[in-house]
């Protein structure tokens, strides 16, 4: 796993590379926000999708719910950066598109489209 920190206008944007998955279900979310957070003082995160566990990806599981609770909770904002396009469930692709709509996840494509959500670039 690499970490880096980008500094943006609006804080600072933790950026994770991973090959194998470190969000495995809400309490590994939570313990990565913590160590980025006391860490870093940082509550963005733009993390590649192979970093986060495929159930993640599979929405009757409740996984994406509990992990994307455990950041709105903590006041993270998450970004998962990959190609998405290998998913055919229209309930994830619903998912996606109105997360991309809010505040605090994003689907997006590239590491600088994630800093720039994140960051407000």
């Amino acid at each position: 796993m690499t970490t880096t920190i980008t500094e943006t206008p609006n804080g600072k944007v933790a950026v994770i590379h991973s090959d194998a998955p470190i969000i495995t279900d809400a309490q590994s979310a939570l313990d990565l926000a913590s160590t980025l957070f006391y860490e870093h003082e940082c509550q963005s995160v733009a993390i590649n999708k192979a970093a986060i566990t495929e159930d993640f990806f599979k929405l009757s599981t409740g996984v994406a719910g509990e992990i994307v609770q455990k950041f709105v909770n903590y006041r993270f904002r998450l970004a998962i950066i990959g190609d998405f396009s290998g998913y055919t469930s229209k309930p994830l692709h619903d998912y996606m598109y109105e997360c991309n709509k809010g505040k605090h996840l994003y689907f997006v494509g590239s590491e600088q489209a994630a800093i720039e959500k994140l960051g407000g670039a």
